[in-house]
Parts: structure tokens; C-alpha cells; sequence
């Protein structure tokens, strides 16, 4: 087992909310970028997609890090095994959620946990199913013009106004809809020797 003491922890990834998520058990870490193309592949499901990338990301920063025990995640909204990245645009964002609208989409929360030193490396996937409202067109545009959520999967940022576009969430990881779900992000941890309540 290795010991924090010897083993940084990074976050590879520049998302403000897994970088949040992560500070809230209490160990220290530092974030780099992982530079992944999240493109999926042709026919690539959405959990698939989202498991690849949390790996790609994870060694990404290992690589420059061998040394370091790194996280990498990624989320994709699964609607009908139909993959809803980040819209980045605010007219993609309208299309996404009126595709969503009355639907259940899946949210596909990939986590990987990798160090390339001591050949660990271990990935958990985290689904929360969610259903959305019917939503009318100037809902859709009051809650992007609020939120402005173009660099969230699916367009839908649960932990502010757009708790108000659904009608039902159903997980076991309660911070997996956020980006990174934390119950499994501490069971990978402990597994690579980083004991948070030691």
C-alpha cells in the first residue's frame, strides 16, 4: 500500500466542479490538464465513450506523472444510447434539452484512478438515470440565459437553476450527477492505498 506521504494525488482535469467535488475530501491535491480528444468513436455507446475517456485522461497525466496516483473522469448524458456531450454553444444547449425534454436520460459518470509507477489502475462507472420535465421553449431559454451551462454534459447543471428542468433523479453516488461521484472516487482511492479517514 502507498501512503499519501509518497504519492501525490492530481486531478486530471480542468473542471471546476470535479475540482470542487474532489477538495470536499479533505486531501490535498494539485489538477492538471489531461489534452484528451473527447471525440467518440463510430458507434461508441455513451458508458463506453465516458469509461474511455476518464482512462485516457487518467494515464494522459500519469504519463507526464508516473509517479503521482492521478484521477481522471467524464461524463456523457445518454439519451436513447444517443451520446449529449458539452453543447459549448448556446444553440446546441437549446437543442439538447428539447431533445431531453419529458424524457429519461442516463448520465454516464466515468471514474478512473491510475499510477503508472506501481501499476495501479482501477475504473468505476457511476449511471444516474434522471427524468426531465416537458419543458416550453422560454423555460429552455430562461434557464440557459441564467446558467449558462455550455460546459455541462447534457446542458443540464443540477446543482443550480437546472434542478428545476426535472421531475426525478435516481442514483447511489449523490454527487455523480455533478461530475464526479465521490462514494466510488473514495473506494478507488482507498484501493490505491490513500486511506481519507486514516
Amino acid at each position: 500500500m502507498h501512503s499519501l506521504a509518497n504519492r501525490k494525488l492530481i486531478l486530471g482535469s480542468t473542471s471546476v466542479y470535479r475540482r470542487e467535488l474532489l477538495g470536499r475530501l479533505r486531501v490535498p491535491f494539485s489538477v492538471e490538464s489531461p489534452h484528451v480528444d473527447e471525440s467518440p468513436l463510430s458507434g461508441e455507446a455513451p458508458a463506453a465513450l465516458a469509461r474511455r475517456l476518464a482512462l485516457a485522461k487518467a494515464q494522459a497525466v500519469a504519463e507526464r506523472f508516473p509517479q503521482a496516483i492521478v484521477i481522471g473522469s467524464d461524463q456523457v448524458a445518454d439519451l436513447d444510447g444517443l451520446a449529449l456531450g458539452k453543447p459549448g454553444t448556446h444553440a446546441r444547449a437549446v437543442l439538447q434539452l428539447q431533445q431531453m425534454s419529458g424524457k429519461v436520460v442516463i448520465f454516464q459518470t466515468a471514474i478512473a484512478v491510475v499510477c503508472q509507477a506501481s501499476g495501479f489502475c482501477q475504473q468505476a462507472l457511476a449511471p444516474v438515470k434522471v427524468l426531465f420535465r416537458t419543458l416550453s421553449a422560454t423555460e429552455i431559454e430562461n434557464y440557459l440565459q441564467a446558467e449558462q451551462p455550455y460546459d455541462c454534459a447534457g446542458s443540464a447543471k443540477s446543482e443550480g437553476l437546472g434542478i428545476a428542468l426535472l421531475e426525478r433523479i435516481d442514483n447511489d453516488d449523490p454527487t455523480a450527477l455533478i461530475g464526479l461521484p465521490l462514494i466510488r472516487t473514495a473506494a478507488l482511492l482507498r484501493a490505491a492505498g490513500i486511506d481519507l479517514l486514516a
